[in-house]
């Protein structure tokens, strides 16, 4: 039974997500506040986090990154009114997993949440090794040149999908459904913003920028995951 915070200073939104992820299996604790947020990820590990920004006593994109910092496999949905494309962005590099904006279907936001609970794309593998990389499937763990790197939970499952056929080129569309959902709703900016910490993760562990793992934007497709001295990284187009 998948534990579930929600963080939400409205009482009548914040009624109605608890009263619905109850009736669907949940566990759920309510927090009204950004402290009281932070108070409960401190003393408990959640599954996933429903997190509103417009909090009365703390900046959400402060908690966000607080929460991020205490549970790093936690996954962090931001549920907000605000839409603005920026806004979005900064609450994904600031360890969301996924953003919401209000108002959403109820069906949408549990579709979201199963799909967010989903550990993973498929594989009958129990460890995947490229290279200097090595991903655990099993424990959830990812070791490159013998040092652990420390993912978000979409981060290893996006990470997993792409090493499992490393120098092939994977579509947009099949990361989204393999990796997310097959019935994801709404803008898919939350994958480009995972490549980009991914690739920051894999360059800032590698001793040696030589035998650094790259993932390559394949313009109009999607990505691939470069062995070491592989693809075409001196031109930077794995930028």
């Amino acid at each position: 039974m998948a534990r579930v915070l929600v963080v939400e200073d409205d009482a009548t939104i914040g009624g109605v997500l608890e009263a619905s992820l109850r009736r669907h299996g949940y566990t759920v604790r309510w927090e009204r506040t950004g402290t009281g947020g932070l108070a409960a990820t401190d003393r408990e590990p959640f599954d996933l986090v429903l997190l509103d920004l417009g909090l009365p006593d703390l900046d959400g994109i402060e908690v966000c990154r607080r929460m991020r910092s205490a549970q790093p496999s936690t996954v962090l949905v931001i549920l907000t009114a605000r839409q603005d494309e920026m806004d979005v962005v900064v609450g994904l590099e600031a360890g969301a997993d996924d953003y919401l904006t209000k108002p959403v279907r109820l069906g949408e936001l549990l579709a979201r949440i199963r799909a967010h609970l989903r550990r993973g794309p498929a594989t009958t593998q129990d460890a995947i090794e490229v290279g200097p990389l090595r991903v655990d499937i099993a424990a959830r763990r990812v070791y490159l040149d013998g040092h652990e790197l420390v993912l978000r939970a979409k981060e290893f499952d996006l990470l997993a999908r792409l090493a499992q056929t490393p120098g092939a080129a994977v579509s947009r569309d099949t990361l989204m459904t393999e990796v997310w959902d097959a019935h994801w709703y709404g803008s898919t900016k939350t994958l480009d913003v995972h490549i980009a910490a991914l690739r920051r993760k894999l360059t800032e562990a590698a001793p040696d920028p030589e035998r650094a793992l790259r993932i390559s934007t394949l313009r109009g497709h999607g990505y691939r995951l470069e062995r070491p001295g592989e693809g075409p990284c001196a031109s930077g187009s794995s930028r």
